[in-house]
């Protein structure tokens, strides 16, 4: 265990905390939804595990609860590693900044579900970016990092297309294939991959020009 590890403890757990107030609350208010507009819980599960945001803060919860709890364990030590914390970091900015830029204008939550928003794709991806800064300052990533962390953007992108085909329903508008078509969803799939290396390799660079201690 790293001495930024240890410093950064207090920040993990307060991730961790938000993180999980954040996934839980999200799945109540989903849970709740679904059952005021008829649908089962299975129903409700399958439409609140179909978020990109959802996932990637679940990710979040593991990856930061794990080394706290069980550090010494196989998965405790891989989520403490550079490459993971990188990979962890680049998915949730991306959230973040994706939100940001494509979705706020989409809805106005109000009351718990605000709350949910904020915690979801505001408080959490904030908190993990700076918690970054301090573990990665001054790490070299190996430059071909972000391609691999963008397997993960690519299978949730094929999970969610298979998905839309078994039940007709897509999470996100621009990757609506009843609406778009698979050529326009294609392109757009390409431009958020796109978008996610650059993120990545902006935060790859950030680390490098760090200074440790």
């Amino acid at each position: 265990m790293t001495p930024t590890y240890i410093k950064a403890r207090p920040l993990l757990a307060l991730i961790a905390i938000l993180g999980w107030v954040a996934v839980l609350l999200q799945l109540y208010l989903s849970m709740r939804y679904a059952a005021g507009n008829g649908k089962s819980l299975g129903q409700g599960l399958v439409i609140y595990f179909g978020f990109f945001t959802v996932l990637t803060n679940w990710l979040v919860c593991v990856a930061v609860t794990l080394p706290l709890l069980a550090p010494s364990s196989a998965p405790g030590r891989f989520f403490v590693r550079p490459a993971a914390v990188g990979w962890i970091t680049a998915s949730i900015a991306f959230v973040g900044i994706a939100y940001y830029v494509l979705l706020r204008h989409v809805w106005q939550p109000q009351g718990l579900q605000l709350v949910a928003d904020v915690l979801l794709h505001y408080a959490v991806p904030i908190l993990v970016l700076i918690y970054s800064l301090a573990a990665l300052r001054g790490m070299a990533l190996r430059w071909t990092a972000p391609l691999w962390w963008s397997l993960y953007l690519v299978a949730y992108f094929v999970y969610v297309l298979i998905r839309g085909v078994l039940i007709g329903t897509y999470p996100y508008g621009f990757v609506d294939v009843s609406l778009l078509g698979y050529a326009l969803v294609m392109r757009n799939a390409c431009f958020l991959l796109v978008a996610f290396w650059l993120l990545a390799y902006v935060l790859v660079l950030a680390w490098r020009l760090g200074k440790r201690d």
